[in-house]
Parts: structure tokens; C-alpha cells; sequence
């Protein structure tokens, strides 16, 4: 038996598994003396990893279009959210409460530019590193 049987089992060793269990149903004198090894719990176990296996198959896809329906409604939202925010600057203006509220900054809380002056770069001098006075 396996240590982990938590993980999924590697592709060639299920290929083994239903290649041995084609092979098993053709051996006609296949009687095992412990009966949980025998064809029909072989064959009822296969038959229920089947169902699983279906089962799955469909979660998963049922998981993707969901996925994908909750994309497209998240875009959507975000599309109409964008729309909103235009509206808001458009009707009560730049600087306006209702900006703020809806996560903008206002116009008046971005800083003005300022411009550096030529002559205070050129007169700057460099730091000393570590020179003895």
C-alpha cells in the first residue's frame, strides 16, 4: 500500500490499474481464496471510480462556467464602475465631496508642481564622505 493516498495517482500507474483490470476480466479461472480481491468487487469498485470520475468531470465543468460567469459579471461591474466615476466628476466637478467619496482624490489634494531653480542645482555641492576637518 501507498504511504500518501491523499494524492492523485500518477497517469501511468491508472493506465496499469485499467489495463490489468481488462486483462483480469478475460481470466476465466480467477478465483481469489480473500473475496474482497474478487472480479465482482474488482468490477463494482471500477464501475463506482467510473461514476466518480463522471462526477468530476462535470463539478469541474460546472466550475468553469461559473468561473467564467463571475469574470464577466466582475468586468462588468468594473466597466460600469468606471462609467459611475466619469458621471460624478462630470456632475458635481473635480474637487467635490462625492469625488472623494467614491475613492478619488480631489483636485485641491494633489500638490501644486514646483519648479527647481537652475541656480540652486549648480551651487549645491556634493556631501564629503568621511573627510577629517
Amino acid at each position: 500500500m501507498a504511504k500518501n493516498q491523499n494524492k492523485r495517482l500518477p497517469p501511468v500507474k491508472i493506465e496499469a490499474n485499467e489495463s490489468g483490470f481488462a486483462a483480469l476480466q478475460t481470466i476465466t479461472d480467477y478465483t481469489p481464496i480473500n473475496r474482497a480481491y474478487s472480479l465482482e468487487a474488482i468490477r463494482i469498485a471500477h464501475t463506482e471510480l467510473e461514476n466518480l470520475r463522471r462526477a468530476e468531470a462535470q463539478a469541474v465543468a460546472a466550475m468553469t462556467v461559473a468561473r467564467e460567469a463571475a469574470v464577466a459579471k466582475e468586468w462588468e461591474l468594473h466597466n460600469l464602475m468606471l462609467g459611475v466615476k466619469e458621471q460624478i466628476i462630470a456632475q458635481f466637478g473635480k474637487d467635490s465631496n462625492e469625488v472623494q467619496a467614491l475613492g478619488l482624490k480631489r483636485k485641491s489634494d494633489y500638490k501644486p508642481p514646483t519648479r527647481k531653480s537652475i541656480a540652486s542645482s549648480e551651487t549645491a555641492q556634493p556631501p564629503s564622505h568621511g573627510e577629517a576637518s
